[in-house]
């Protein structure tokens, strides 16, 4: 769901503090669901060791470091990564910081720790199946950390669901009618049903059990719901293509179908989880 640059053209010009706070504040709480049902049915808890790729600004991490997990999270966004360590390290200087939490700016590589125990669970939660290419990514990103789990460790992925049961596809249509000037492989694209089981193949992952889980998105207000969509990254191609007038100014207009009469904004959706197993 955030910070995905497009492959071709020249990147907008994006405020990356502004755009890290954005999705720390407004939109990567509507995850949550998708976080709390993924550990339960995983039931982290005081053996559990994780490492969090594409970790962001740490809520999955804080969530499972509450249910007694040692954390390791690791996002190769400086912006994300300040605001994770806010959360998660808020006495790093102190003798009551955890010492079973970690955060590396870099690449999963960055996190092997010699003699460390292995891991026991890999998350990569950042959704896929909705932009061009973004598969692939996540594969250079498995290829990396699956090395570093144990045998037979859980790696979860997760994906958008149907177009169908996600209201937001209406919404991110409005990125692939801006960016199609460009033709970049960065442009969003509806999800397809296998999106997932192509990846854990690819990584040589054997699938073991999935679930659909209800993440609705909610919004204070239109303004809010702009600002939390584009902490995604979704609209850069968009942006590149015309301007961040043009874009808020299309995304507005794409949201008033889900604006109620309080003023807020609401959009059921669903994403879908793929837990498969390490060799």
């Amino acid at each position: 769901m955030r910070q995905h640059l497009p492959h071709a053209g020249t990147a907008p010009r994006v405020d990356l503090r502004a755009r890290a706070r954005d999705w720390s504040e407004i939109q990567e709480r509507m995850l949550v669901p998708l976080y709390e049902a993924v550990y339960q049915r995983l039931d982290v808890g005081p053996t559990t060791r994780l490492l969090g790729l594409g970790c962001g600004s740490g809520l999955a991490l804080l969530m499972a470091a509450a249910r007694g997990a040692a954390v390791t999270g690791v996002d190769a966004s400086p912006e994300r990564m300040a605001l994770a360590r806010q959360r998660l390290l808020p006495e790093a200087g102190s003798t009551r910081a955890r010492t079973d939490t970690r955060l590396v700016d870099g690449s999963p590589r960055d996190t092997r720790e010699p003699g460390a125990p292995a891991y026991s669970l890999v998350t990569a939660f950042e959704p896929i199946g909705c932009l061009a290419g973004d598969s692939e990514g996540l594969g250079g990103l498995l290829a990396e950390a699956t090395p570093l789990a144990e045998r037979g460790a859980a790696v979860v992925l997760a994906g958008w669901g149907p177009p169908e049961r996600c209201a937001t596809t209406s919404v991110l249509r409005v990125a692939t009618k801006l960016a199609e000037p460009l033709r970049t492989s960065g442009s969003w694209r509806p999800a397809l049903r296998d999106d997932l089981e192509e990846v854990a193949q690819r990584a040589g992952l054997e699938p073991d059990g999935s679930g659909r889980v209800a993440c609705p998105f909610g919004y204070a207000d239109v303004d809010s719901a702009v600002r939390g969509l584009k902490s995604t990254g979704l609209f850069d191609a968009a942006m590149t293509a015309t301007d961040q007038v043009q874009v808020d100014k299309e995304l507005t207009e794409a949201l008033h179908p889900h604006q109620r009469q309080d003023g807020t904004v609401w959009m059921p959706n669903v994403f879908r989880y793929l837990i498969a197993r390490t060799p």
